[in-house]
Formats: C-alpha cells, structure tokens, sequence
C-alpha cells in the first residue's frame, strides 16, 4: 500500500470518528440534531478536503508522471475485505463508546473483557491509573478494552491472508510504480508501527496526559480509534514487508 493511499484513508477515517464524536458533544450540551449536523458537518468537509489535497498532491509527487486522471479506474474504488472488516470494527468501537461502555460500568462481562484485555495490553493498566488518578471512567476503561479486542482480532484476520493480500501488493507495483522502494517502505510503516506500539500499546503516552485529555474528542479519538489505526498500520507494515521479498 503507497503511502499517499494509506495517509488518505486514516485521514479520511480520523476526520469521520472525530465528527461523530463531536456531533454527539453538540446533543449533550441540548443542540438541535440538524444544527449539530450542520455545524460539524461543515467542519469535517473542510478539514477532510484540506487534508486529502496536500495528501494528492504528494501522491502525484511521487508517483509516475501521468495525469491522476489517466491512472484512475473504477476498481479503485472497491474496498479490499481487509478495509471493510476495519471499518466495521471503527463503527463498532464507536458505538461502544457512545452507547454502550457507559451503562456496563460494574457489569460482570465487561469486567471480565478489561481483566482479560489489561493482561494482554500493557496499555490498558497505564490508561487504568491514568483515569484513575482523574476519577474518571464513565466507560472509558471497557470502551479501551473493547477498541483493543477488534485491534487484536483485526490484526489475526488480515495476517490470516497476507500471502494473498502481498501478492497483489506486488502486482499493484508492477502496475504502479512508486518512488518509494518496497523495503524503504516497510521500513517506514516498521518505523511508524514501533512508535506507535511504545506509545499505545506499552501506554507510554498516558501519564504524559491531563485529565481534560480524557473529556474531550482527543480521548475518545485515543480510547476508541488509535488502537484500531495502530493495528491497521501494523498489518500495512508487514504486508508490505511480506511484499518486498521473494514470491513464495
């Protein structure tokens, strides 16, 4: 996967998950449902625009030097199962978030899933003392354990086809060719995915935060969105590592 490809889609992913989250600030605070719409709606056109200009104009930077037009097909379009299965898992990490993880506060399951979770994701005790430091839960912690159980099972279903998702990687390249080198990329989203892994799933980053970090849409983007977007970086990584060596 390019870079400009996988930057337009997290863009594009990140700008939806914060607009929803927003919309449902706007109706807690008594707003008009169209108004909320209108107001958030307007601002996620803008920034989604914005952000999806500069990323093609660094994909025609690095690309072939044909016309953008040229080289699109409507099979571009079409979602790979990894892509939908993703979307799928954000859909429902949001709708935990919102819906469900503040009424499962004591629940014996969801107990049960963030035990399981903090054993498995050292993260998931970091955001614990965290949230516990600022009293504050109201759902958060489930919603974390629920965001990183789709990461996990994410992570086991696309690997379960990287043979076949790098090998139409590398036909994409034959196809495509791209400035960057394929093991400069896997380096690349190598580099990016150890980051994130330190700051994520080790929970480096959590002690780092205020607790009014955690009220707004930055903490429900880091509680239900970037466990999903790591995991998502770490299949690209390996995929196209997978992709850079010898067919087998």
């Amino acid at each position: 996967m390019g870079v400009a490809r996988l930057l337009a889609k997290g863009w594009i992913v990140f700008c939806l998950f914060a607009g929803a989250h927003a919309v449902m600030l706007g109706l807690a605070r008594g707003e008009a449902p169209a108004d909320a719409l209108q107001a958030v709606g307007i601002c996620v056109a803008l920034f989604g625009a914005m952000g999806l200009l500069f990323i093609a104009g660094f994909g025609m930077s690095s690309g072939p030097a044909t016309p953008l037009l040229s080289r699109f097909r409507p099979r571009h379009l079409i979602p790979s199962f990894d892509d939908v299965v993703f979307v799928v898992f954000v859909a429902a990490s949001f709708a935990v978030q919102v819906a469900v993880a503040p009424a499962t506060i004591g629940a014996p399951a969801a107990e049960g899933v963030e035990k399981a979770i903090a054993f498995v994701v050292w993260g998931q005790g970091a955001l614990v003392d965290a949230l516990g430091l600022c009293a504050l839960d109201g759902g958060r912690v489930f919603a974390s354990a629920f965001a990183w159980l789709l990461a996990i099972i994410y992570v086991a279903s696309a690997l379960s086809r990287i043979g076949l998702t790098a090998g139409l990687l590398r036909l994409e390249r034959v196809l495509r060719p791209s400035s960057f080198g394929p093991t400069l990329l896997a380096a690349i989203y190598g580099l990016l995915a150890i980051m994130g892994f330190q700051l994520l799933y080790v929970g480096s980053v959590y002690p780092w935060l205020d607790c009014s970090a955690f009220t707004d849409i930055s903490g429900a983007l880091l509680i239900g969105l970037a466990p999903l977007m790591l995991a998502y970086l770490v299949v690209a990584a390996l995929t196209t590592l997978k992709a850079s060596g010898p067919e087998g």
